[in-house]
């Protein structure tokens, strides 16, 4: 009820809902998903099942050693590769990593840690030549003395995994994570990051400003699904995949970007 209300007012107030198009049962569909052509990664804490998206059969599946893969919640599917990030959340101080995994078969290659940055690694991104990091903080569980969900970064990277420069999220989706944080986040073929909070049933669009360090609220759209990891299927533009975490299901959606609300029209 409360997810429906809130899909109501989004589209009571001009923001276009997307189209599902297909369900997956994916029982690993406990933080993210993530794509390539043919297929569809459902991503938990420390277990990962690949799955045909044609004919939504799982045909691989990795479990790893929970003592290790405490919280893996994101990944990215890149030239046969899984770029997943991961972090030793709800613990305190944070310590992040990104997980690589080959895709066929499924299975664990290594472990780069990713530390020395205030917040657990939650979305790890490959765009324009840099790897793009987001560090999640939280009020109450999760957090650090200090910091809120309001210190949640964006981290440009180079190759060697050092920093370039961050950003900050703006207030207008930082009210809207709270008292969460992000949870996932692809960039699009538009060059903007889009990005999920833990719960809402929403998709922020955000831009890198020309000056400053806020990035650019572009546009919110209400999506199908509560919040977690996301993914755009790089073989049907536009078509974007979640995860429905109660029911155990793989979403994917097409986006309708015909209309938008936010601060303005990305050109």
């Amino acid at each position: 009820m409360m997810r429906s209300a809130i899909l109501l007012a989004l589209l009571a107030a001009g923001t276009p809902q997307a189209a599902p198009v297909q369900r997956i049962p994916a029982p690993e569909a406990r933080q993210g998903v993530a794509v390539d052509d043919r297929h569809a990664y459902a991503v938990s804490n420390a277990a990962i099942g690949k799955y045909d998206k044609r004919s939504g059969k799982r045909v691989d599946r990795w479990e790893g050693d929970p003592a290790h893969f405490r919280h893996m919640n994101s990944c990215t599917a890149i030239a046969g590769t899984l770029y997943c990030a991961a972090s030793n959340y709800p613990d305190a101080p944070h310590h992040s990593m990104v997980e690589m995994f080959a895709t066929d078969p499924l299975r664990h290659l290594r472990t780069v840690p990713l530390n020395g940055f205030p917040g657990s690694l939650t979305v790890f991104n490959r765009h324009d030549g840099r790897w793009w990091a987001i560090f999640a903080n939280y009020d109450g569980r999760g957090g650090a003395p200090g910091r809120d969900h309001r210190d949640t970064l964006l981290v440009e990277l180079d190759d060697a995994l050092r920093e370039i420069r961050r950003f900050r999220f703006p207030d207008t989706i930082l009210e809207r994570f709270a008292p969460r944080s992000c949870s996932g986040g692809a960039w699009g073929a538009d060059d903007l990051l889009y990005v999920t909070g833990h719960d809402r049933p929403e998709l922020y669009a955000l831009r890198i400003p020309a000056r400053g360090d806020t990035l650019e609220h572009v546009a919110t759209y209400a999506i199908p699904t509560n919040g977690q990891a996301i993914d755009w299927d790089p073989a049907r533009p536009w078509h974007l995949w979640s995860i429905e975490r109660d029911r155990a299901e793989m979403v994917e959606s097409r986006i309708n970007r015909a209309r938008r609300s936010g601060s303005r029209e990305s050109r």
